[in-house]
C-alpha cells in the first residue's frame, strides 16, 4: 500500500484527533474567569511547577537522636531473643547511654554468648565495598558481662537508609497520583529539601509530612495498671504507653511493647463514617500475614481490651467481643473528616522510619514564576519562527506543511500533559521547546529523502512516496534512542529533572504521529490536487501517468 494513500475513514480520524487536541488545549490558555464557567468535565488544565506558580520550601532534618534510640531498642530486644534461643541465661539485658550491656547468669558462659551476639553483626557499605561493622561487642571489665556498641559508620548508614525511606514515604504522602511533581531531594547526610507546587499555606503539608505514622496493635497486660508498674517496676517485655486523650479514657496503659501486628502489614487504610453515629473514622485491612496474625490474637483473647498505639501513644483501648477473622477493622477517636483522611494517607503511604523536624519552611511567591512563563512563551514563539522561517525557506511549501505538523505536535504535547495531570516545569518549558526542532528533523529527513530521490531520477511522485516509505525507520530509530533516554530520566530522576522528560517523551510520541500522519496527510493533499487521483493507491496512480 503506498505511503501516500489514505482512506476517507483514516483521513477523518486524523482531523478528528487534531480537533480534540485543540479542544483539550484551550483550557490552559482562558482566564480563570472563563476557565470556571466551562462545564465540569471540561475544566482540566496542566498545574504549574513550584519554579512557575510557587509554593511551600520546606527543610526537615531527621531526629538522629530518636532514630539511635529506636536502634538500640530494637536491639535490646534482638540480643534478648538470641540469648533466648542459645537457651543463654541473662540477669539483665539494658541500654546503658550509647550501649547495650548484658550480664549473663553463668560468667561460664559469656564465650558462647559472645558467639551466638556476633550473629548480629552487619557489614557496611561504602561505594559498593565493605567499610566496616555496625556493632561492635566487646567482653567487659566484670565476669559474665558483654557491651554492644553500634559504630559510627552504623550510625551513618542508618541515618543514609533513613533519609532514602523518608524520601520515598514523603512523595507517596504529598503525591499519591504522580502528576504533582514535588521537589524532594536529600541535602547533606539527614536533611531533606521538600517543595510544593501551589500550597501557599504550610500547615497542611507539615501536618501529612511530620507526624511519623507508625501503627501498632499491642497486648494489654491482663492485671497490672501503669500505677502499679511505675511504683515496683514494669515487668519484663511490657512498658507505659501515654494516651494521646482523643477518647477521655485512662491517660496511660501498660502495653507489651512487641507489638501483635505493626503498620507494615496494612494492606489499606482511608477515611470513612461510622454507620452507627456517623462520627469519621479510620478503615483499615492487613495483608493476609497481619490478618491471620490479628485474627490469632483476637481469638485467644475474647472479653480482653488491645491498645491501637500510633507513634507511641494509645489512640484506643477497645475490648475484643469476637474474634475479628476477616483482616479489616476500623479506628475511632473524635476524627474530624480532614484529619481522618489526612491520617489514612499517612497510613497507606507507610511510617516515616525516623520523626522529622522543621528546620527552615517558607512559601516561595509566582513573581520570579511568571518572568518564567512569560520569557518560556517568548522561547517558544521565537524558536517557532525561527523553525518556520528556516523550513519555509529551504523546503517552500513543503516547508510550510512541516510547520503545521509542529504546531500541532505542540498541541498535542499540550493536550498529552493536560490529561494525564502533568505539572509543567521551567525545564519542561525548555523540553517543549526542544521537541519542536526534533519534529522538524523528522521532516527534515523526509525531505531530503525526496531531494536525493530527485537527484537520482526519480518522478515527483515516486520521490515523494519513497521519502517518507525510506526515511521511517531512520526517524523511529533515532526517536527510540532518545525515548529510552527520557523514560529512565523519568523512572530515576526527580523533580525538574521529571518535568524534563515529561515533556521529552510525550514530544517524541508527538514527533512520529504528526511526522507520519498529519504532514504525510496535508503532503497527500497537494498531491491530490495535482494528480486527482488520492483514494486510489499511487501505483494504480503512476500506471495511469
Amino acid at each position: 500500500m503506498s505511503m501516500l494513500y489514505f482512506s476517507r475513514w483514516y483521513q477523518a480520524f486524523i482531523v478528528g484527533v487534531c480537533a480534540l487536541g485543540v479542544l483539550i488545549c484551550v483550557p490552559n490558555f482562558l482566564s480563570e474567569a472563563q476557565f470556571k464557567s466551562l462545564p465540569k468535565w471540561a475544566q482540566h488544565k496542566i498545574g504549574l511547577g513550584l519554579d512557575l506558580r510557587g509554593g511551600a520550601h520546606l527543610l526537615m532534618a531527621i531526629d538522629t537522636d530518636q532514630l539511635r534510640k529506636d536502634w538500640m531498642t530494637n536491639l535490646r530486644d534482638d540480643v534478648r531473643k538470641q540469648l533466648r534461643d542459645a537457651k543463654i541465661g541473662a540477669t539483665g539485658v539494658t541500654i546503658s547511654g550509647k550501649t547495650v550491656q548484658v550480664r549473663l547468669a553463668k560468667s561460664e558462659e559469656t564465650d558462647a554468648a559472645f558467639s551466638t551476639l556476633r550473629k548480629l553483626v552487619q557489614p557496611v557499605t561504602g561505594a559498593g565495598l565493605v567499610a566496616g561493622s555496625d556493632l561492635n561487642i566487646t567482653k567487659g571489665t566484670e565476669p559474665g558481662l558483654i557491651v554492644i556498641e553500634p559504630t559510627d559508620p552504623g550510625m551513618n548508614q542508618r541515618v543514609s537508609n533513613a533519609a532514602g525511606a523518608s524520601i520515598e514515604t514523603i512523595r507517596r504522602r504529598i503525591d499519591p497520583g504522580g502528576t504533582t511533581e514535588p521537589n524532594i531531594v536529600r541535602q547533606g547526610v539527614d536533611r531533606i529539601l521538600i517543595q510544593v507546587p501551589g500550597v501557599a499555606d504550610t500547615t497542611e503539608l507539615k501536618l501529612r509530612i511530620g507526624q511519623t505514622a507508625k501503627l501498632t496493635f499491642h497486648d494489654v497486660h491482663p492485671t497490672m495498671g501503669p500505677d502499679e508498674a511505675r511504683q515496683t517496676r514494669p515487668p519484663s517485655g511490657y512498658r507505659i504507653y501515654k494516651s494521646d486523650g482523643r477518647e477521655g479514657g485512662p491517660a496511660e496503659y501498660l502495653l507489651k511493647e512487641a507489638p501483635v501486628v505493626g503498620g507494615e502489614d496494612l494492606a489499606d487504610a482511608h477515611g470513612a463514617f461510622d454507620q452507627r453515629t456517623n462520627e469519621p473514622i479510620i478503615s483499615f485491612r492487613f495483608n493476609q500475614k497481619g490478618a491471620r496474625a490479628f485474627g490469632e490474637f483476637t481469638k485467644s483473647n475474647v472479653g480482653r481490651p488491645f491498645a491501637i498505639v500510633l507513634d507511641d501513644k494509645v489512640l484506643s483501648a477497645p475490648v475484643i467481643r469476637d474474634a475479628i477473622l476477616g483482616g479489616s477493622g476500623q479506628i475511632s477517636g473524635s476524627f474530624t473528616t480532614e484529619s481522618a483522611n489526612t491520617l489514612a494517607i499517612q497510613l497507606r503511604s507507610g511510617a516515616l522510619p525516623a520523626k522529622l523536624t522543621v528546620v527552615e519552611e517558607r512559601t516561595v511567591g509566582a513573581n520570579l514564576g511568571q518572568d518564567s512563563i512569560e520569557a518560556g512563551k517568548r522561547a517558544a514563539i521565537v524558536g517557532m519562527l525561527g523553525v518556520a522561517g528556516f523550513m519555509i525557506f529551504a523546503y517552500g511549501l513543503l516547508g510550510v506543511y512541516a510547520t503545521i505538523g509542529a504546531a500541532m505536535h505542540v498541541v498535542f504535547v499540550i493536550a498529552l500533559m493536560t490529561l494525564l495531570g502533568s505539572t509543567m516545569t521551567l525545564p519542561g518549558i525548555a523540553g517543549i521547546v526542544l521537541t519542536i526542532g526534533m519534529a522538524v528533523d523528522a521532516n527534515v529527513l523526509i525531505y531530503e529523502r525526496i531531494r536525493e530521490e530527485l537527484r537520482n531520477k526519480a518522478t515527483p511522485l515516486k520521490a515523494i512516496e519513497a521519502g517518507f516509505d525510506r526515511a521511517y525507520l531512520t526517524i523511529i530509530d533515532s526517536q527510540l534512542t532518545t525515548f529510552i533516554a527520557g523514560v529512565i530520566m523519568f523512572a530515576l530522576g526527580s523533580g525538574p529533572i521529571r518535568g524534563f522528560a515529561v515533556t521529552l517523551t510525550l514530544g517524541i510520541i508527538t514527533t512520529v504521529f504528526t511526522a507520519f500522519t498529519i504532514t504525510r496527510l496535508l503532503v497527500a493533499w497537494w498531491v491530490k490536487s495535482q494528480t486527482g487521483k488520492l483514494e486510489a493507491p499511487l501505483t494504480y496512480r503512476m500506471a495511469r501517468t
